[in-house]
């Protein structure tokens, strides 16, 4: 099967469409057949202020290809405002049939730094903006018994990171919001995956470039297009994904990773029970061999992209 024809009839509500991965995967998915519901309020990469033209431009560039799409500026922060976004395509298309949560923004800080409202904003984008757009096409998918939900994850939250507690909570916690989905959704023929992307764009320009180390990091990074991110978005949404659900991918430039999830590792057993002492004289000892070390996600995927 060609990509032209894979999502053919599908309505994709992409949010944070607007530019970087999320403009890929909508470019790719009309392509692929998808009419699209580009949502981008427009902000900078902290989440201040808002413009329709970055929504407007990919509209047009979708529909100058032949394709059908609409712009929505709806903030997926705010419940109300991603029922909104959902009402868009339902308004617009008369069905919605994919949700890819792509919106994001940056509030980096060291842990010991950080201040509420830099915790806060980015929760909220990220984790409940996740939550409110997937809580508003559920009964619709539910209805029709089918439906595909794509969301970013980041391997900051799945390995970890400096200065990210925020954003790294947010993702990690979106993976949970997968995982839960999936499962609870799977009787009504709904699936629910994550993709963690490795692509050089405006959300990780302002990652530091201080050290040669870092230096040469960034340089890496900017053979990882965005559009390297798109061709698993459609086929995970086509039907050629719809007995994937519940899984992790990551995408690093021509690489495509499973990524694991928690499992049992290792166990110490003690008939009589424990005590804080033989915790310390036997359990900790026992199980150290197995401690994860304080892994970035540089220190994990080492290699040069392929």
């Amino acid at each position: 099967m060609s990509a032209r024809g894979m999502v053919e009839g599908q309505v994709v509500v992409v949010t944070g469409a607007g530019g970087g991965i999320g403009r890929e995967i909508a470019l790719a998915m009309a392509k692929a057949g998808a009419r699209l519901v580009i949502n981008d309020i427009g902000a900078s990469v902290a989440g201040e202020g808002n413009d329709t033209g970055p929504a407007q431009r990919v509209v047009d560039e979708i529909r100058s290809a032949g394709g059908q799409a609409v712009a929505n500026t709806d903030s997926v922060a705010d419940p109300i405002s991603a029922y909104n976004i959902i009402k868009t395509a339902l308004d617009a298309f008369g069905q919605i049939d994919t949700v890819v949560n792509n919106a994001g923004i940056l509030r980096d800080r060291f842990f010991h730094k950080m201040a509420v409202d830099e915790w806060d904003a980015v929760i909220k984008v990220h984790l409940y903006g996740g939550f409110f757009v997937s809580r508003a096409a559920a009964p619709h998918f539910k209805e029709q018994g089918s439906g595909c939900y794509v969301h970013m994850t980041s391997t900051s939250g799945l390995i970890g990171n400096f200065g990210q507690a925020n954003y790294a909570s947010a993702k990690l916690g979106l993976a949970a919001l997968s995982k839960s989905i999936a499962l609870d959704m799977a009787k009504f023929g709904v699936r629910s995956n994550c993709i963690a992307p490795f692509a050089w764009s405006r959300m990780i320009g302002s990652i530091p470039t201080e050290t040669p180390a870092e230096q040469a990091r960034v340089e890496r990074l900017k053979q990882m297009t965005p559009a390297k991110i798109a061709p698993l978005a459609v086929a995970l949404a086509s039907d050629a994904g719809r007995d994937v659900s519940g899984q992790i991918f990551a995408v690093r430039n021509n690489e495509i990773f499973l990524m694991s999830q928690p499992r049992p590792e290792r166990s110490v057993h003690r008939s009589e029970g424990w005590t804080p002492e033989t915790i310390a004289s036997h359990a900790l000892p026992a199980l150290k061999a197995a401690f994860y070390p304080l892994d970035r996600s540089g220190d994990v995927f080492t290699w040069d992209p392929v």
